[in-house]
Protein backbone atom coordinates (compact mmCIF):
# COMPACT_ATOMS: atom_id res chain seq x y z
CA UNK A 1 0.00 0.00 0.00
CA UNK A 2 0.95 3.40 -0.63
CA UNK A 3 1.86 5.91 2.16
CA UNK A 4 0.88 9.11 0.01
CA UNK A 5 0.72 12.34 1.89
CA UNK A 6 -0.29 15.84 0.83
CA UNK A 7 2.24 17.93 -0.37
CA UNK A 8 1.80 20.71 3.14
CA UNK A 9 2.37 23.81 0.06
CA UNK A 10 0.06 23.15 -2.44
CA UNK A 11 -3.28 24.92 -0.95
CA UNK A 12 -0.70 27.73 -0.76
CA UNK A 13 0.85 27.26 -4.20
CA UNK A 14 -3.11 27.23 -5.63
CA UNK A 15 -4.15 29.93 -3.67
CA UNK A 16 -1.27 31.79 -5.28
CA UNK A 17 -2.29 30.93 -8.95
CA UNK A 18 -5.61 31.91 -8.47
CA UNK A 19 -4.65 35.20 -7.17
CA UNK A 20 -2.51 35.57 -10.19
CA UNK A 21 -4.73 34.52 -12.55
CA UNK A 22 -7.08 37.21 -11.39
CA UNK A 23 -4.69 39.30 -11.66
CA UNK A 24 -3.40 39.18 -14.94
CA UNK A 25 -7.28 38.79 -15.89
CA UNK A 26 -7.96 42.42 -14.33
CA UNK A 27 -4.27 44.01 -16.70
CA UNK A 28 -5.47 42.26 -19.45
CA UNK A 29 -8.86 44.04 -19.32
CA UNK A 30 -6.82 47.34 -18.31
CA UNK A 31 -5.01 46.89 -21.86
CA UNK A 32 -8.15 46.15 -24.22
CA UNK A 33 -9.29 49.63 -22.39
CA UNK A 34 -5.89 51.72 -22.81
CA UNK A 35 -6.28 49.97 -26.73
CA UNK A 36 -9.64 51.31 -27.25
CA UNK A 37 -8.32 54.66 -25.63
CA UNK A 38 -5.55 54.57 -27.91
CA UNK A 39 -7.62 53.66 -30.74
CA UNK A 40 -10.35 56.72 -30.35
CA UNK A 41 -7.04 58.76 -29.96
CA UNK A 42 -5.89 58.15 -32.95
CA UNK A 43 -8.74 58.78 -35.51
CA UNK A 44 -8.86 62.05 -33.58
CA UNK A 45 -5.59 62.34 -34.67
CA UNK A 46 -6.40 61.53 -38.38
CA UNK A 47 -9.06 63.77 -38.53
CA UNK A 48 -7.13 66.74 -37.25
CA UNK A 49 -4.03 66.09 -39.46
CA UNK A 50 -6.49 66.00 -42.41
CA UNK A 51 -8.17 69.04 -41.07
CA UNK A 52 -4.34 70.67 -40.52
CA UNK A 53 -3.61 69.95 -44.34
CA UNK A 54 -6.66 70.88 -46.15
CA UNK A 55 -5.79 74.42 -43.83
CA UNK A 56 -2.35 74.45 -44.74
CA UNK A 57 -3.20 73.89 -48.54
CA UNK A 58 -5.78 76.75 -48.98
CA UNK A 59 -3.35 79.13 -46.76
CA UNK A 60 -0.83 77.99 -49.37
CA UNK A 61 -3.46 78.35 -52.44
CA UNK A 62 -4.12 81.68 -50.96
CA UNK A 63 -1.05 83.29 -49.51
CA UNK A 64 1.25 81.84 -52.03
CA UNK A 65 -0.81 81.75 -55.37
CA UNK A 66 1.25 80.23 -58.61
CA UNK A 67 3.10 82.74 -60.28
CA UNK A 68 0.76 82.95 -63.43
CA UNK A 69 -2.04 83.76 -61.51
CA UNK A 70 -0.14 86.52 -59.18
CA UNK A 71 0.51 88.98 -61.93
CA UNK A 72 -2.44 91.35 -61.90
CA UNK A 73 -4.33 91.02 -65.15
CA UNK A 74 -3.51 94.30 -67.93
CA UNK A 75 -5.55 97.28 -67.24
CA UNK A 76 -9.06 97.58 -69.44
CA UNK A 77 -10.21 100.47 -71.28
CA UNK A 78 -13.06 100.48 -68.94
CA UNK A 79 -11.09 99.87 -66.15
CA UNK A 80 -9.10 103.25 -66.79
CA UNK A 81 -12.39 105.60 -67.80
CA UNK A 82 -13.92 104.55 -64.60
CA UNK A 83 -10.87 105.03 -62.20
CA UNK A 84 -10.51 109.17 -63.99
CA UNK A 85 -14.55 109.70 -63.94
Amino acid sequence: MLNWRRDPGYEQRVMQHKLRMQQLESEILQVRKDSEQIEKEIEQLRRENAREKALSALIRQRCFPAESSSIPPPATVSDCGSSLS
